[in-house]
């Protein structure tokens, strides 16, 4: 692994840093979105885990969809 790091170079560094941390702000901000806390975001970083938290967040009980229908009914309208 080191070996690799120590390959690349700066660009390729400089790069793979700004989408790394443009995926961990962005993922975080849709966490926050969600009203979940966007520290979870964090276990985007580590293999295997990642998949088992996009998993879990996908299949999580959802306020939104748990809520009631809202009424269907049009309201009276007062022709005065």
């Amino acid at each position: 692994m080191t070996e690799t790091v120590i390959h690349l170079g700066f660009w390729e560094l400089l790069i793979g840093s700004i989408v790394t941390m443009y995926m961990l702000i962005a993922g975080g901000w849709v966490l926050a979105k969600a009203g979940r806390s966007p520290l979870w975001i964090l276990l985007l970083l580590f293999p295997y885990l990642n998949v088992l938290a996009v998993w879990a967040f996908a299949f999580i009980r959802w306020p939104f969809v748990d809520r009631a229908p809202a009424s269907t009914q049009a309201m009276p309208v007062d022709e005065s």
